[in-house]
């Protein structure tokens, strides 16, 4: 049996006082003022009895038996290089052994080869974990814990909402112990349970009736040119081009599917810009059906076959376009000296005030003066004449006039000679066919 004495010492001081007390075990070294252990295998007789050596501690000693090597080497005396070591004790007696039975440490129990094993408490159900927790077996006993899903709080097993720390990338579902990753629309779910990776609409299953055009999480349709997109986003229908403008065309827009054309009526050829339509000259090309005594005249649009001018009694003709009638005929007394035919064509619509024919006396007398004015055919006053000099007039068309129409203008230019006291005048009967179209 091992005898164990120690005492411990603490040094105390107190501010008030000069001197300094030790507790047992110490003594003042009054030099230093400090408390120095008491060896007291040296100042205690017989300290430790029987086969009971004596080791000094700080501030107090043990008693350890002499032949156990185990206590032998951690408590020599510091001292031993300083004082003697104790006398050799006398010879061992020898004490008769006694076996005593193999006891095993808690957490374990003898096995069939009389070892300390390890008890499994999970197995045995001697475990002391809460229903909700399950238990796991360690080396001397076992440990309550929680599966996977749960955490442990204050003795339960408590749910951990995965979707609340993020675990999901996109949609999280949490359920009891576990939770669940959907992705948006647009986006299919990865192999490893949490991530979303864009679906490719266009190449998959192409939604739109035409163009298809790939977006992160979802897809755009688009249309080819001369269609539009309609309010579901995925079908074409067809623009009208026709409808937007009335200047895509000069004449006629025709719309067609994702597309639209021009076309002139007819008399007229459609030029290379595919929208602008130019005249056929009939009459050049003489694809015309004119008599040969007739002339023809190429208007735009179509063409007018003419017939000879023929002047009327007491006129005379004096060569194809030209009537005179004669001073001497009584019957001239009151008409024009002369009547000159004249044709023109003109657009439809044209615009004014527009300058479209010029009139001026071909011979200038001296003394006289000339006067232009419209004698017959501008009953709508769409007409006038403004005089530009001394012997020229200008036909102004004032109102736009829509054909297709033919008008016949009497300009007349009197001639008036304070001279000789003469008034005469001249006649141009001019002819207007207007086209059915402003080009």
């Amino acid at each position: 049996r091992i005898l164990t004495a120690f005492t411990l010492a603490i040094c105390l001081s107190s501010p008030g006082k000069a001197q300094q007390q030790c507790t047992n075990g110490f003594d003042l070294d009054r030099a230093s003022g400090q408390c120095l252990d008491i060896d007291e295998c040296r100042t205690i007789p017989e300290a430790c009895r029987g086969d009971m050596v004596c080791v000094n501690q700080n501030g107090g000693y043990l008693c350890v038996p002499r032949t156990n090597p185990v206590y032998r080497s951690p408590y020599l005396n510091p001292y031993s290089n300083i004082y003697p070591p104790p006398p050799a004790p006398g010879p061992v007696p020898n004490y008769p052994t006694v076996t005593r039975p193999l006891i095993c440490r808690f957490g374990y129990q003898l096995d069939e080869n009389n070892q300390c094993a390890d008890v499994d408490e999970c197995a045995s159900d001697s475990h002391q974990c809460n229903p909700t927790q399950i238990c796991i077996n360690t080396e001397g006993g076992y440990t309550c814990s929680c599966t996977e899903g749960y955490w442990l709080l204050e003795g339960q097993c408590l749910d951990i909402d995965e979707c609340r720390y993020g675990y999901c990338q996109q949609l999280c579902a949490n359920v009891p112990g576990s939770y669940s990753c959907t992705c948006n629309p647009g986006f299919t779910l990865n192999d490893d349970g949490r991530s979303c990776q864009d679906v490719n609409e266009c190449t998959s299953d192409n939604p739109c009736t035409q163009t298809c055009v790939n977006t992160y999480g979802s897809f755009l349709c688009r249309c080819e040119p001369g269609y539009e997109l309609e309010a579901d986003g995925v079908n074409c229908s067809d623009m009208d081009e026709c409808s937007f403008s009335e200047f895509l065309c000069q004449h006629e827009c025709v719309n067609g599917p994702g597309s639209y054309y021009c076309i002139c009526p007819s008399g007229y050829n459609l030029l290379d810009d595919n929208r602008s339509c130019q005249d056929i000259n009939e009459c050049e090309n003489r694809n015309f059906t004119c008599t040969p005594q007739q002339t023809c005249f190429n208007i735009p649009g179509e063409y007018k076959c003419l017939d000879p001018v023929r002047c009327e009694d007491p006129y005379i003709q004096i060569n194809e376009n030209r009537c005179m009638c004669p001073a001497e005929n009584a019957g001239c007394r009151d008409q024009p000296f002369t009547v000159l035919y004249r044709v023109m064509d003109m657009v439809s619509g044209r615009s004014v005030p527009s300058d479209i024919f010029q009139m001026q006396a071909t011979t200038r007398y001296p003394g006289a003066y000339y006067i232009f004015q419209i004698k017959s055919g501008n009953e709508g006053r769409e007409f006038y004449m403004r005089q530009t000099g001394p012997i020229s007039a200008t036909l102004v068309m004032t109102r736009p006039v829509k054909g297709p129409r033919t008008i016949q203008l009497d300009l007349e230019m009197i001639t008036v000679n304070t001279v000789i006291n003469f008034r005469g005048s001249s006649v141009i009967r001019l002819r207007i066919y207007v086209s059915q179209y402003s080009f």
